[in-house]
């Protein structure tokens, strides 16, 4: 056995993509060497700003032996009659560098074939590592690649230096235009000299002695665990999201945290502003009181162990202060004018050349919002109006240097202008949920601004044609798609998706000159429940079970899911789930009309007249259950249709030669079909 380690030195690697890249390169690693059958005792991935880099524990020294084989031509063709090698036998020996004498025969069940075998001792370990290193690299997620000086070698960043060791031992390569050595560097200015890596073991421990903490996961904790000990220290906790700390964690190899204050006058304006500033532009991390309110101070992390941390928090503080002006201007100016006072430069603001602008799709969104609170039983003038100045606050100074801000500005500037708290609500909610997991709008005004944002651009684009293809989404459908579903489902608005379209469509006939068709996008959203389900651990038949039937309630469609799933439990699901596979089956092979009328004089055999029985029983029973929505205990009820559906199909012929009986029991299998397909098509299952 033995250990492996590959370090690539570069220039600064980008900040947001250093966990993706390490993340992709150790797993190149670790799936090369498996694939080489060798496989790996422990993978440990390192990354920081000058650095990817992987020590792999206990890997075998050399692969096993393996026995080559290749098939050639079957025995049929490769002897004549006399039994003498024909053309085809003689060239797949000579590709495999023998005569036709020295091939093995192999019979099987389907005949027999030449054979070529040959015994291929494993390669050694260090040996094949170069060329796992080099196909990791070449696979890693890089949208475009620099070259630098005068080589070929292509990469996110330059590099500088390589290092790659089996335990001790140096492997020498040439990686990315770089003769690979056991020399690292140390941090840049604290250490800027050669590290001599001894060991793959000792690798993170000799740059940690030249001011280097080389694994992200541990830098990442120890800047949380400082910045939430200082923050306390300054009356506070931090303001940390995941991202930002992820981010913070690859700018830095030696982390220091300092802190740093500004005029409590910035305070006026609104938090939000100051929070994005602070990390968007500067990476600092901003400090609330126990009650959410923010603090005149921020924590940064700094690269380097300074003799006068006081020189670095003032230089910080410095850096900061114009942009807070520069907010507090913006701030100060846009309050001047209302959102309303907005409203009809959005005439000169393009949302899609065929679609309008942006007054256009506000004048759209405001009549299918109307639409839908008149449905739900909301404030309809409302949402009207939320509508109407949905889109003004991007017009503003705010949002214009900081369309993050979008509607959050919103929210403040409706206050200011003193509109109803819905409606300055809504205008924040009309953007969530931003992204998968983000939280839903809390009000009913948002819900409905939200909506028929959402519904508005998914009609308006597929009408055009520029529904998404691959991984080309510029309008961000599949993220309004799952928006309108969560919004439907998760806050239980029994809405039709179909009919939602049908009103944006009738909105943009002006605009288009005809009224579009909304099928693509409708098949489109309930498509994205497939997505939607299986992130919550459920199996993509159940979806496709209902799926089968078209319900255009989303709603209504996660009800069925839900009962589906829970049928499935029980031990007639599977029986009936096969029964209705078979019934299907017969239906379909049924040339014209299926016959409709089941007459209860052709009912001649026992077993039909029990099940023709049985399923009227359960139509009484099960019919206001399925008007009421209640799927899960219609289909608990219908499981009892199992003994009478499997005695029919041991003793009763469907196919009979009557055809006046034949009719009659198709008419049966289509009643009993037709009481399941009120929920899912089970046959899917």
């Amino acid at each position: 056995m033995m250990d492996l380690l590959v370090e690539i030195g570069t220039e600064e690697l980008p900040p947001k993509a250093l966990k993706t890249l390490s993340e992709a390169f150790t797993l190149g690693i670790e799936t090369g060497l498996r694939e080489a059958g060798l496989e790996p005792g422990g993978v440990h991935a390192y990354a920081a700003p000058r650095r990817l880099a992987v020590w792999v524990q206990d890997v075998p020294a050399q692969q096993a032996d393996q026995t080559i084989e290749r098939r050639g031509p079957a025995l049929q063709a490769a002897f004549d009659k006399e039994g003498k090698p024909t053309r085809a036998a003689e060239g797949f020996a000579a590709s495999c560098g023998v005569s036709v004498s020295a091939l093995a025969r192999l019979e099987t069940d389907r005949g027999g074939w030449l054979v070529f075998r040959q015994q291929q001792p494993g390669q050694a370990t260090h040996a094949l590592f170069p060329g796992i290193v080099e196909r990791s690299l070449a696979a890693l997620p890089i949208p475009r690649r620099m070259r630098w000086g005068d080589g070929e070698a292509e990469f996110v960043r330059p590099v500088h230096w390589v290092v790659m060791l089996a335990d001790h031992e140096v492997i020498e390569a040439g990686i990315l235009g770089i003769s690979s050595g056991r020399e690292s560097r140390g941090h840049r200015f604290h250490a800027p000299g050669p590290v001599a890596i001894a060991s793959p073991a000792d690798y993170a421990v000799q740059l940690g002695q030249a001011y280097v903490i080389a694994r992200f996961e541990a830098r990442r904790e120890l800047i949380r665990t400082r910045v939430e000990q200082l923050a306390t220290e300054l009356g506070g906790r931090p303001i940390m999201p995941d991202s930002l700390l992820d981010e913070v964690a690859a700018l830095v190899e030696w982390p220091v945290p300092v802190a740093g204050r500004f005029e409590e006058k910035f305070l006026q304006v609104p938090q939000e502003a100051l929070i994005h500033t602070m990390q968007g532009d500067q990476k600092y991390f901003g400090i609330a009181a126990a009650d959410g309110r923010l603090l005149p101070a921020f924590i940064t992390i700094s690269n380097i162990e300074s003799t006068d941390p006081a020189r670095v928090s003032a230089g910080n503080e410095r850096v900061i202060r114009p942009r807070f002006s520069d907010a507090a201007f913006f701030w100060n100016q846009d309050r001047r004018h209302t959102l309303a006072s907005r409203r009809d430069r959005l005439k000169t603001v393009v949302f899609q050349q065929q679609l309008g602008t942006l007054y256009d799709k506000s004048q759209r969104v405001a009549l299918l919002a109307d639409g839908i609170a008149a449905e739900l039983g909301y404030d309809r003038v409302a949402a009207v109006r939320a509508a109407e100045l949905g889109k003004c606050d991007l017009l503003t100074s705010m949002v214009f240097e900081f369309t993050d801000l979008q509607g959050i500005m919103g929210r403040y500037y409706a206050h200011h202008d003193g509109e109803a708290d819905e409606v300055a609500q809504a205008m924040e909610e009309q953007y969530l949920p931003r992204q998968a997991g983000d939280q839903l709008p809390a009000s009913e005004t948002g819900r409905v601004l939200a909506l028929a944002e959402r519904i508005d651009t998914l009609a308006g684009i597929f009408a055009i044609g520029q529904k998404p293809t691959g991984t080309k989404d510029p309008f961000g459908l599949r993220r309004a798609a799952l928006g309108v579903l969560r919004i439907l489902i998760e806050q239980e608005l029994p809405l039709d998706l179909a009919q939602l379209l049908e009103r944006a469509a009738d909105g943009l006939t002006a605009q288009l000159g005809e009224k579009p068709d909304t099928q693509a996008a409708l098949d489109y959203v309930l498509e994205r429940l497939r997505a939607y389900y299986q992130e919550q651990g459920i199996g993509v038949e159940l979806v496709d079970a209902v799926a089968a039937v078209r319900p255009t309630r989303p709603l209504d469609f996660g009800r069925r899911v839900r009962a589906v799933a829970e049928f499935r439990q029980l031990s007639a699901a599977e029986a009936l789930a096969a029964a209705n596979k078979r019934i299907s089956n017969i239906l379909r092979k049924v040339a014209g009309e299926l016959p409709e009328t089941l007459h209860a004089g052709r009912l001649v055999e026992p077993a039909e007249q029990a099940l023709a029985a049985a399923i009227a029983a359960q139509e009484s029973r099960v019919m206001p259950l399925f008007a009421a929505g209640d799927y899960e205990t219609a289909l608990f009820s219908l499981a009892e249709l199992r003994e009478p559906v499997d005695r029919f199909f041991d003793e009763v012929m469907v196919m009979a030669d009557d055809a006046a009986l034949r009719d009659n029991r198709l008419a049966l299998l289509s009643r009993l079909q037709a009481l399941f397909l009120r929920v899912a098509d089970l046959s899917v299952l």
